[in-house]
């Protein structure tokens, strides 16, 4: 064969090869969060570093606390540089995640005053004894919280119960005091396709005030401990979510949320089980109250205000009442029902005057979840620093931006005065974020996961904790940014929408399950989409018993 015609049968083999999809994305990666935080931790990191190399794979994505390098012992920094070099000679890339909003342990080990801030508006105080705490609303309380009274199998003041008689029954032995509780069971059997057992009772609260809710769990052979929540729900969907962890069997124990009442007067609260499967559940003394100065942010986006009962005067912080520091912020706090409002000699205030009080709150959601506020200067004086460090210790070329679920926002004084929307805000934040990488690295590849710029997952309106709307996010970011999208359900949706916005994509696969078929789709979808640049083996379990037939999978 003539050279020439050598050449051309190579160079169409090889469109035929991309053509059908049959060439390795040249990106194959492996997702591992690892604090390093021991010589037994860096050895399970390489044991996967090893595994990716052995199986075609070229890059590490790390999640290693790269948020906080300025916070680290120093024994962590021997321990990256061991990781460092095995990577570099197993030939494998090492990407760091950081940057995160949504989940913002970093910056708040920083600063913990720098959460997002819910607003409580004119709550009532009364003084008495030389400071001044919450005057109670009485109406705002759970009626037969403690399940004493019953109509036969039908709780009273309940809007209901999964199947009086059936799945929820009054229980007079077993009880955590008073006369009797509730107990669930035969969920499983009787509601096969949801596996509810729940209680809901409507509320009456008052509009941007702090509650508390609180009961008592008991369990026996409860299966799975993971379905039980407490919930509260406005008529637009859940308001607080709380993920609350029961041992399947256990004698009784406290459970409690905290919550904002936000613009709404009636609330729905929920207790129970969604999607058990079999065992039984005891549920007791539900109760509810108002907070104040409970996890109160101070910072200049969440200010303080202190009135008079007729709003005519203003009161003074460091005059006519002591500075307010929540010493327990977004800790276990030694005052559970929050901080009181001291009054100094000389105060305006006297014994007896009621008082207008209004501040900003951290508000946890699922598993303690906060979000950072993406408008505070600060933050950005703290990722700025940890963008050097991060340049100083691994000199990356691709970063990645952990900027998923970023659940609250548009609440505080320092998002409202800008006069921007959500997604404005989100998007100038990512802007920021990858300016403040190419300040340390110009020709930098960042990356950043899907959701908060997806119309069909997060970029959306009645989100969480959010105030406004993030739809519309993704025409404030750069162009350049490689979105790692990462909903099976969607995958195909999400790929093109990106691809048609001009964004490079890569699809991270896997989550955990027991087989490849996740990859197997995701590869499918990747093949097709242009600009799509690779896929990532992603696991939050660290279960990494497939990833070598992934990287085979992916590499061939």
């Amino acid at each position: 064969m003539r050279w020439w015609a050598v050449i051309l049968f190579v160079a169409l083999a090889a469109l035929a090869c991309r053509e059908t999809g049959a060439a390795p994305l040249p990106q194959r990666w492996v997702y591992a969060s690892n604090s390093l935080g021991s010589d037994e931790q860096v050895a399970q990191l390489e044991q996967i570093i090893n595994t990716a190399a052995d199986h075609g794979l070229n890059g590490l994505l790390l999640s290693a606390g790269f948020d906080s390098l300025g916070r680290k012992q120093p024994d962590y920094f021997p321990r990256l540089e061991r990781i460092k070099a095995l990577c570099k000679r197993r030939g494998i890339e090492l990407i760091p995640i950081l940057f995160s909003a949504g989940y913002g342990g970093g910056v708040l080990g920083y600063d913990r005053n720098l959460a997002e801030g819910l607003p409580v508006v004119d709550a009532p105080f009364v003084v008495k004894g030389g400071e001044a705490r919450i005057e109670k609303d009485p109406a705002c309380q759970i009626a037969n919280g403690g399940f004493e009274e019953w109509d036969g199998n039908r709780l009273k003041d309940f809007v209901f119960h999964d199947k009086p008689g059936e799945i929820s029954h009054p229980d007079r032995d077993v009880v955590h005091e008073g006369k009797s509780s509730i107990r669930l069971e035969r969920f499983g059997e009787l509601s096969p396709e949801h596996g509810h057992a729940r209680i809901c009772q409507e509320i009456t609260v008052r509009p941007h005030r702090q509650y508390r809710l609180q009961l008592w769990a008991k369990t026996q052979d409860l299966e799975p401990a993971g379905a039980f929540r407490v919930q509260v729900y406005t008529e637009k969907g859940v308001l607080a979510p709380v993920d609350v962890h029961l041992p399947s069997t256990s004698d009784w124990r406290r459970v409690e949320m905290t919550f904002n009442s936000g613009s709404w007067s009636k609330l729905r609260v929920y207790a129970g089980l969604w999607g058990g499967k079999r065992g039984t559940l005891w549920l007791d003394s539900l109760s509810l109250e108002e907070l104040a100065l409970y996890n109160v942010l101070r910072r200049p986006g969440t200010p303080i205000t202190v009135r008079s009962a007729d709003g005519a005067t203003t009161y003074e912080e460091g005059k006519d009442y002591a500075p307010i520091v929540d010493p327990d912020l977004l800790r276990a706090h030694k005052d559970p029902a929050g901080l009181a409002l001291r009054l100094l000699p000389g105060s305006r205030i006297r014994e007896g005057d009621r008082l207008l009080v209004s501040y900003y709150h951290a508000q946890p959601i699922h598993r303690g979840q906060v979000t950072i506020c993406m408008s505070e200067p600060k933050v950005y004086d703290i990722w700025r620093e940890e963008a050097r460090l991060v340049q100083q210790h691994l000199a990356p070329a691709r970063w990645f931006l952990s900027m998923d679920e970023v659940r609250a926002g548009g609440t505080c004084r320092a998002c409202k005065e800008r006069g921007l929307s959500m997604a404005e805000i989100l998007g100038d934040c990512i802007t920021r974020q990858v300016k403040l990488i190419r300040e340390v690295n110009p020709k930098a590849e960042v990356y950043i996961w899907s959701d908060m710029l997806d119309p069909k997952h997060n970029a959306r309106s009645n989100y969480y904790l959010v105030e406004g709307d993030y739809t519309g996010s993704w025409e404030y970011v750069p162009k350049d940014l490689i979105i790692a999208c990462w909903h099976y359900g969607i995958r195909d949706e999400s790929l093109k929408f990106f691809s048609e916005h001009g964004f490079r994509t890569l699809g991270a696969a896997y989550y955990d399950g027991d087989d490849l078929e996740n990859c197997k789709g995701w590869l499918e979808s990747l093949r097709r989409t242009p600009n799509a640049v690779g896929i990532m083996y992603t696991s939050w379990r660290n279960k990494y018993a497939l990833l070598g037939p992934f990287g085979d999978l992916v590499s061939r």
